[in-house]
């Protein structure tokens, strides 16, 4: 039997990776929690082997995170990680006990996500300001991710990975791949669509040889992470008002505007492409606090 903990690590990698299909940027978060956990482990007690664990050492663990300041939200990622390795050794017979059923996760605050007014929307399409004397293809791109992000709610990793053959101009529809490969469909309006052909139009002008992705950077390249997070920053940057910039917030304020117009929730965690209702449920939150405000405005005795 193996005694070396990197062993039981990339067992696990291997299975979220090939079984489970999970994305890299989650396997990577995995992978730096297993390891810190482990290396905690080897260093303060001279642990090697998920047998010698108990449930007092990895409560040692959280409160070292605790001591460093860790959020309760972050130490809570991190149980999910030990919860989800022990489960896996449980499974494949490495392991007979789990040392996680008498660690409790810390109770989080509950954070609204950061969402725009749909009036800052329109401050955005007609934005000028933010991309004056940025070369064309930044603020054609800075246009269309912010368009797109906010029309169909996608992730970021979902539409830099997008490709000109998943949208459908004649159903009107874009083809998503998500998390695990999951596919889901997602409505285009008219104008969107328009905008697409227009894009496309220009890179085949632009560049002799294209690539099958649907948005490239100014040479003609596939977008990376890094791009596309940075025009939209620059482009939410005029908007004074939001405490974070990221694409994230343009897919919160597509998933709280349908809410607040009534969208019928399970409707919404279809097009978020989210795979419990649970995920989708926070989004109600900014729904209640808009009925608030309305029953305070409106009734007699408020």
């Amino acid at each position: 039997m193996h005694t070396d903990y990197r062993h039981y690590i990339q067992l696990f990698i291997n299975y979220l990776k090939f079984e489970k299909r999970f994305s890299e940027h989650t396997i990577i978060a995995y992978q730096n929690d297993l390891t810190d956990f482990w290396d905690f482990l080897s260093q303060t007690y001279q642990i090697n082997s998920p047998s010698a664990i108990s449930y007092q050492f990895v409560r040692s663990w959280l409160a070292r995170l605790k001591d460093e300041n860790i959020s309760s939200r972050s130490i809570n990622r991190k149980i999910s990680t030990l919860k989800s390795f022990f489960k896996y050794l449980i499974k494949t017979g490495e392991l007979e006990t789990n040392p996680m059923t008498k660690v409790v996760s810390p109770k989080a605050n509950k954070r609204l996500p950061s969402f725009l007014k749909e009036t800052d929307i329109e401050k955005l399409q007609s934005n000028k300001e933010a991309f004056e004397g940025e070369n064309h293809w930044k603020i054609l791109n800075a246009g269309l991710l912010t368009e797109l992000f906010y029309v169909t709610g996608m992730r970021l990793s979902e539409l830099i990975g997008l490709k000109e053959s998943q949208v459908d101009i004649k159903r009107r529809q874009i083809k998503v791949l998500g998390k695990g490969n999951k596919e889901r469909i997602i409505p285009l309006t008219n104008d969107t669509l328009k905008s697409i052909e227009t894009y496309c139009a220009l890179k085949r002008k632009e560049f002799a040889e294209y690539a099958e992705e649907l948005l490239v950077t100014e040479k003609g390249k596939k977008l990376y992470p890094k791009y596309a997070y940075l025009l939209i920053n620059k482009q939410l940057s005029t908007i004074p008002t939001l405490d974070k910039k990221s694409p994230h917030v343009l897919r919160h304020s597509f998933a709280t505007h349908l809410m607040n117009k009534g969208a019928d929730i399970n409707a919404v965690k279809e097009l978020l492409g989210h795979s419990s209702l649970a995920a989708t449920q926070v989004y109600t939150h900014n729904t209640i606090e808009k009925l608030k405000e309305v029953y305070k405005k409106a009734h007699p005795k408020s």
